[in-house]
């Protein structure tokens, strides 16, 4: 089992950055796929980025292609969500789920979730 903590949301104006990370418990982290979902107030949870295990690809949502880097550091059990460029329509709460092995864009294959950073872009 994994425990996530995910942090570096707040309050940014259009076009600026933010940072966002995410912690894992465990000695594992490397054999976990992680992944960014995001949902805004009234909408589905939708898929942002995601890692595979393994040093395995990472992929993007069309909407955040260019603009979103996301990276992992399993020397320290952790993924970051690097966002240029917001927009008003990022702001959403962010989640990071992970789950064993391989991934994908489907959030219900993710077994273990953290609670959400919220993410607010101001126009």
């Amino acid at each position: 089992q994994v425990q996530l903590v995910e942090s570096g949301g707040g309050l940014v104006q259009a076009g600026g950055s933010l940072k966002l990370s995410c912690a894992a418990s465990g000695r594992t982290f490397s054999m976990y796929t992680m992944a960014w979902f995001r949902q805004a107030p009234g909408k589905d949870r939708e898929f942002v980025a995601a890692v595979n295990w393994n040093n395995g690809p990472t992929y993007y949502a069309d909407s955040v292609k260019g603009r979103f880097t996301l990276s992992r550091d399993n020397a320290k059990n952790t993924v970051y969500l690097q966002m240029n460029s917001l927009k008003p329509e990022d702001t959403a709460v962010y989640y990071c789920p992970a789950r064993p092995r391989g991934g994908g864009m489907n959030l219900g294959v993710y077994a273990y979730w953290g609670q959400g950073t919220q993410v607010t872009v101001s126009s």
